[in-house]
């Protein structure tokens, strides 16, 4: 479990996150939604320890983060920030050996070998091994990028929108890969999401930030509600909900708060 007890941040004299308690829980997947400028990005850098909170505490299994080493935490926590940069001339296999990194500092062994098959597979990616990543495109570099993360065989998963830019189907292919991920190898997903109905249908667990507070949390049933999402987005909401799952009508809302 990820907990976060009383952290503030702030950049000079702007405040992005004002008392955030909360907790994460473990083999589970947790969406972080809310509008934008929410913090809900630098929440998620906190516990990648990516940024230093101005004021409060994290820990990670009952452990201060502060307190863990740096190659020990990302043996535990690896992170796949939106859109990330990446200028080298790699093929898609070459992309995913560097989740290895903490492992064998770029002196690949046999079980490395095997935790890059694995991801690679996992992500059904085989075709494209050999294919070079400026030749894919956006939703083929996103799994690619996934696959990284994936290979570095964590506990824990922090992703910043993942689903940025991506079409319907990879969208889908990607949500399908994390429920797997968390289903069949107990691991624990924690991702910024836009989408609301990706978040309802997938996760177990919805984080609700708004204006750098927690708006309210918990499991997806509790959350997922017009009332609170109306609250939320400042938008009228319609939940349709069946066997299959839910579907948050916002496209058609019959008033608006304010503008936006």
């Amino acid at each position: 479990m990820i907990s976060l007890s009383h952290v503030h941040k702030a950049y000079g004299n702007k405040p992005v996150l004002t008392d955030v308690s909360v907790r994460f829980p473990r083999g589970r997947i947790t969406s972080l939604i809310g509008p934008n400028g929410a913090g809900k990005t630098t929440l998620l850098m906190l516990m990648a320890r990516l940024q230093n909170p101005s004021r409060g505490e994290l820990s990670l299994d009952g452990e201060a983060l502060d307190s863990i080493a740096v190659r020990d935490y990302a043996k535990r926590v690896a992170t796949m920030r939106q859109a990330p940069e990446f200028n080298l001339r790699l093929t898609l296999e070459e992309l995913v050996a560097f989740g290895r990194f903490p492992y064998s500092r770029g002196n690949l062994t046999h079980e490395d070998r095997q935790a890059i098959d694995h991801a690679i597979d996992f992500l059904s990616l085989q075709p494209l091994r050999q294919a070079y990543i400026d030749e894919l495109s956006g939703g083929q570099r996103q799994m690619a990028f996934l696959a990284m993360t994936i290979a570095q065989q964590t506990d824990y998963l922090l992703l910043d929108e993942p689903l940025n830019n991506l079409d319907m189907k990879h969208a889908v292919l990607i949500m399908r890969a994390l429920r797997r991920l968390c289903d069949e190898q107990g691991r624990t997903v924690i991702m910024v999401v836009h989408d609301i109905n990706f978040a309802a249908n997938y996760s177990d667990h919805i984080v609700a930030m708004k204006r750098g507070a927690v708006h309210c949390s918990g499991p997806v049933d509790e959350v997922v509600n017009a009332a609170r999402l109306r609250e939320l987005f400042d938008l009228e909401f319609e939940i349709l909900r069946s066997e299959q799952g839910f579907v948050c009508n916002y496209f058609n809302p019959t008033t608006s708060r304010e503008l936006i």
